[in-house]
């Protein structure tokens, strides 16, 4: 099996260079092609006992054809690097539809098109990269989803990294340059996460880049299980992640405070990709490729960002209008080591010497 050459080195290379565009939403542009059950199911999947139309990942193998022109319009858009459609594949989300069997497979094979994707459109001028995406699951490790029972979890710490490590084997095998921790409300499962894929790396006796994006939910500044900006970036910042961001809930308006915070603090490289504003009542997005290529302009130009792409609600248009505004824009810097003594729980502690 040949695994990608990229290295951490070379990809932080290109980003000192310029910022690296990354795609825009997948669910977002799946539901223009209004599959159905049967279209979900393919021939493959015609009599399995449960419903599956919603399982955006299977389409990797009942219809690749979908998912491969999509990922065509993104670099066609401008996009340097490509997600895999993976959000969902991990062991505990596919349980739902009861194709947890399938988990490794969907992996590979959604790896193994956003590299032919990528391989067609790459040139040395332009390489374009695969990052392998490990979403959040359905689970929460650190808050009990039955609220007369505060000690209940519906998922441990082993069960998040046997999952997060079959995830990336699968990955790396079907062609991934970088692995990406996306989504993340949950710091014990990201925790889990980075586990997994560092152990992964020792085992092949490689390293990949790593990137890490988490999500602030709401206007309160914090995560769902309750850190600020500052605190998740203690937590994880041991990864040595080649970039560290936030993405989805929020759009560029309401995301800008948090990326700021982000970008003045981390000693890596920022990456954002906030969604194409808030859902409207009929659960649509709003706000045009240029308005949002507007708020990513200045966020730009104030030296906020090294990656940037869109989430739910983004599409193309988005991309290439974000790709034309940060073109030729220098990217930021990341901070120097400070050698501060860093902890976090909910909220972060530094202490200077």
């Amino acid at each position: 099996m040949t695994y990608s050459s990229v290295t951490p080195a070379q990809l932080a290379a290109l980003l000192s260079e310029r910022i690296l565009v990354l795609d825009g939403g997948m669910g977002t542009m799946i539901q223009q092609y209004k599959l159905q059950e049967a279209d979900y199911r393919g021939a493959e999947f015609a009599d399995w006992p449960v419903d599956v139309k919603g399982n955006n990942d299977l389409l990797v193998l009942s219809k690749p054809e979908v998912i491969l022109d999509i990922h065509r319009q993104y670099l066609a858009a401008g996009a340097d690097i490509l997600e895999t459609n993976s959000f969902n594949a991990t062991p505990i989300a596919m349980a739902d539809y009861e194709m947890q069997a399938l988990s490794a497979r969907i992996n590979y094979e959604s790896a193994r098109l956003a590299r032919q994707a990528c391989d067609e459109y790459s040139s040395p001028e332009k390489p374009r990269f695969v990052a392998g995406v490990l979403g959040p699951t359905n689970r929460t490790a650190s808050i009990s989803p039955n609220v007369n029972d505060p000690g209940y979890r519906n998922v441990d710490f082993d069960t998040l990294v046997s999952a997060y490590k079959e995830s990336t084997h699968a990955l790396l095998k079907g062609g991934a340059d970088i692995i990406m921790l996306e989504t993340i409300f949950d710091t014990l499962n990201a925790k889990a996460a980075a586990f997994a894929v560092l152990a992964v790396f020792d085992e092949l006796g490689q390293e990949w880049p790593v990137m890490i994006s988490g999500t602030i939910t709401d206007a309160s500044g914090r995560t769902l299980s309750g850190q600020t900006t500052e605190a998740f970036y203690h937590s994880l910042s041991h990864v040595n992640p080649v970039s560290f961001g936030l993405n989805c809930a929020l759009g560029p308006d309401l995301l800008r405070p948090y990326v700021e915070t982000l970008s003045d603090l981390a000693e890596c490289h920022v990456s954002v990709h906030p969604n194409a504003g808030l859902p409207n009542e009929f659960g649509e997005y709003d706000l045009t490729a240029n308005e949002m290529a507007a708020e990513i302009a200045d966020w730009a130009k104030q030296g906020f960002l090294n990656i940037v792409g869109g989430c739910c609600g983004s599409t193309p248009a988005h991309i290439q209008a974000i790709s034309k505004v940060v073109a030729g824009v220098k990217p930021r810097q990341p901070k120097p080591s400070s050698h501060r003594f860093c902890l976090s729980g909910l909220e972060a502690f530094s202490l200077e010497w």
